[in-house]
């Protein structure tokens, strides 16, 4: 298998199979497996630099830049860029490109992953991203710090559409959540697979993402913790996902442990900390997987027996707390941002902790 992709590797490096096969730019061959999706329409480009809003002061951000298609277009609408790009290829290609312009001094090619790398300051992003990372990258960068201004990112459409989704919606789930408590998100156009070299299986969106200043007064540790359980199975109602043994164990333990210590909940130590707990949202959410409601056998988290009075008082504790907020019957399907910061307060005031 390896010998053969060496093989069709360097047929395609001739001057026949380079010019014959769609995939080349200056010589480059482009990678899927990668994300390497380049943008060959001039007039998405343009429309792209004229929604991000860029000002002629502005540090630019770029991620995955290919050839520098949108590279070029971004140094002269703003003061600089920096471009982070795992390709070495696509990096000489930068640096050939650029090289010997008025742009060059104004350019930075940061050569790497950008899921690892640590990011400097800029004022905006601007991005056509490799799609597998978009859920890791997108809470990356709402953990930066400073806050940037806002982001315009080009997503898989569906990834893009759960991101605004709200509640009621079938794409609603914790990834529009969480992205929706730390940003403001809107969808600003929608992006034809043809618009790409080569062209994707799936069409995609470009996204605004404004991060909220100042951050709404939560714990991140509370919050995430809360709405796990709730997404779990979305659409059943809140009294039954809290009467689920599994849920009700977890709860109790967390009880007992911070009564024995006489702790609350507490906030952040350092922007550090705070950080990680934002990245942490985006912890496991997967870029495209369904819901965990969706296919998923009910009777694999069996409810806990009425009868079993050994831990009845502490269920009653629980269920208590929904009812007095009205929560019994919803279902985290069509709960918005405020109903589920008021059911963690709830639940906080009672001495029920989610971290």
């Amino acid at each position: 298998m390896a010998g053969g992709k060496i093989k069709r590797e360097k047929l395609q490096r001739g001057g026949r199979g380079a010019a014959s096969n769609p995939h080349f730019q200056g010589g480059i061959p482009f990678h899927k497996s990668k994300g390497q999706h380049i943008l060959k329409n001039p007039l998405l480009v343009d429309s792209i630099i004229q929604k991000s809003g860029i000002k002629s002061t502005d540090i630019i951000l770029e991620i995955g830049p290919g050839t520098g298609n949108l590279t070029k277009k971004l140094l002269e609408a703003g003061k600089s860029v920096i471009a982070v790009e795992l390709d070495p290829r696509m990096v000489l290609e930068l640096e050939r490109r650029f090289q010997g312009t008025p742009y060059s001094s104004r350019l930075k090619v940061i050569q790497g992953d950008v899921l690892k790398c640590d990011l400097p300051y800029f004022d905006i992003c601007v991005a056509n991203i490799p799609y597998q990372i978009s859920s890791p990258l997108t809470f990356k960068l709402l953990s930066h710090r400073p806050l940037f201004r806002c982001a315009v990112i080009m997503f898989q459409r569906e990834f893009a559409m759960r991101l605004v989704a709200q509640p009621g919606d079938t794409l609603y789930c914790r990834l529009s959540v969480n992205t929706q408590l730390l940003a403001r998100v809107n969808h600003l156009l929608k992006v034809g697979r043809n618009n790409f070299r080569p062209p994707p299986k799936v069409d995609s969106s470009v996204v605004r993402i404004e991060p909220r200043k100042p951050l709404p007064p939560v714990n991140f540790k509370e919050w995430d913790g809360l709405v796990r359980i709730c997404f779990n199975r979305k659409n059943k109602t809140l009294g039954s996902l809290f009467r689920q043994k599994t849920v009700l164990s977890l709860l109790e333990k967390n009880y007992k442990t911070l009564q024995a210590l006489q702790l609350t909940s507490e906030g952040f130590s350092d922007d550090k900390e705070m950080a990680m707990c934002v990245t942490a949202l985006g912890d496991t959410l997967g870029d495209l997987s369904m819901d965990a409601d969706e296919g998923k056998d009910d009777d694999e988290d069996m409810e806990m027996d009425d009868g079993e009075t050994k831990a009845s008082d502490f269920k009653d504790k629980v269920l208590d707390v929904l009812k007095l907020g009205g929560f019994e019957d919803k279902r985290a399907s069509k709960l918005s941002q405020a109903d589920f910061m008021h059911l963690l307060s709830l639940f906080n005031k009672a001495g029920i902790h989610f971290s």
